[in-house]
């Protein structure tokens, strides 16, 4: 008889967890920054807030962003005139939208995963979905089983209310399955949309108003990877999870009958920045990097201001934080799932340049990602020689 730890070790993978295929899909509709200052005024019937309209503008200037794709138009406010009202409930009619439109989302950006993968779906063995819009039993985790047609025995979890860091602790619970669990292939999704926390304007409520966007992000991820058949991009060599002190007021969402409420503080940009080389520190110390210029980023854009101040803080070049840049300048802050749109950018960038999934020729690399509590998950990732 095979003691208990023989069966322990014939259960777990021998090699690191590592990303196969990504896949991203948007609303069609688009929204330019340019002009959503106006449509966003005229559409909640605040065109005489001047003063409000013109703070707002300045924000969309200041975003760096050119557009967003967003759920959210004309004719469906039209439909649910309580969206713009607050005090009007209209939780009911937001999740009625919400539960046909975040699987449906999350099944576009599966499907070209799936697709880049090149396997059967059968093969997949785990779903990790997360989102901050459902809060159905059962969930989009349980439609996406059934959209995709993946077979019923799929083991799912559910990350709800995961904040903008989400992206990063689905990723990391994905890694720890993926290496618990011989042959196991994860399909990690993270849907959002903005249905969930738009509102007329207010002094408190317009930086997400003028950042957030619609997007979904998915990832095919296993451990012991089969070649020639599957192609690795990133490894994920170790994770980690720390809340920055004194920081708890400073992002929070609040949920209740009028759909989400979000309040952003000034202070972010600076708590971020004053604590970012402790999480690389922890996160490098085994590697023995601590040339911030010598690995390659995936940061998280909650907006152009920490951007900047993460990049003055570690004296990064111009160009280490372009992938993230990009990003929120054609998505604007797609929440958790904006992590996995820059994955996928930086990785295309190999396409023309050949050197490594990069396209920066760099091996060591770091997600980064941030949200409420002031939470920040810290990956550190490996990237694939191109073949």
């Amino acid at each position: 008889m095979a003691s208990i730890q023989e069966i322990r070790e014939a259960q777990r993978a021998n090699g690191p967890a590592t990303i196969l295929a990504i896949g991203t899909a948007n609303p069609p509709n688009v929204m330019y920054q340019s002009n959503y200052p106006d449509f966003y005024f005229r559409i909640t019937n605040t065109d005489h807030l001047t003063h409000l309209k013109a703070k707002f503008n300045r924000i969309c200037e200041k975003s760096m962003m050119k557009k967003r794709h967003l759920h959210v138009t004309e004719e469906l406010l039209i439909e649910n005139p309580e969206m713009s009202d607050d005090n009007a409930s209209s939780l009911k009619s937001r999740q009625v939208i919400l539960a046909k439109e975040v699987p449906k989302l999350g099944k576009e950006a599966a499907e070209i995963a799936i697709k880049e993968w090149g396997q059967p779906k059968s093969k997949i063995t785990h779903l990790v979905f997360g989102t901050n819009c459902d809060v159905d039993l059962p969930g989009s985790d349980h439609e996406l089983v059934k959209l995709l047609g993946l077979h019923p025995s799929v083991k799912r979890f559910m990350l709800r209310q995961g904040g903008c860091h989400g992206g990063g602790t689905l990723l990391r619970i994905a890694k720890d399955i993926a290496e618990n669990n011989r042959g196991a292939r994860v399909l990690v999704i993270c849907s959002e949309s903005t249905v969930i926390c738009f509102h007329a304007p207010t002094d408190m409520n317009l930086v997400p108003h003028a950042i957030f966007g619609d997007g979904a992000g998915a990832i095919i991820m296993g451990a012991d990877f089969d070649e020639p058949t599957e192609r690795p991009i990133f490894q994920l060599v170790s994770t980690g999870q720390t809340t920055l002190p004194d920081s708890q007021g400073d992002i929070q969402a609040r949920l209740s009958e009028i759909g989400m409420t979000v309040q952003l503080s000034q202070q972010v940009p600076k708590i971020i920045a004053k604590n970012i080389e402790n999480c690389l520190d922890v996160s490098f110390k085994y590697v023995g990097i601590n040339d911030w210029n010598s690995i390659f980023w995936i940061a998280h854009p909650g907006g152009p201001a920490i951007l900047d101040q993460v990049e003055a803080k570690l004296g990064l070049e111009k160009n280490k934080l372009s992938t993230s840049r990009h990003v929120l300048s054609e998505y604007g802050n797609m929440w958790g799932a904006t992590v996995i749109f820059i994955l996928d950018q930086m990785r295309k960038r190999s396409l023309n340049e050949g050197k490594s999934t990069t396209g920066e020729g760099f091996d060591w690399g770091v997600l980064f990602a941030f949200g409420p509590g002031i939470t920040v998950e810290t990956i550190l990732l490996h990237s694939v020689p191109i073949n």
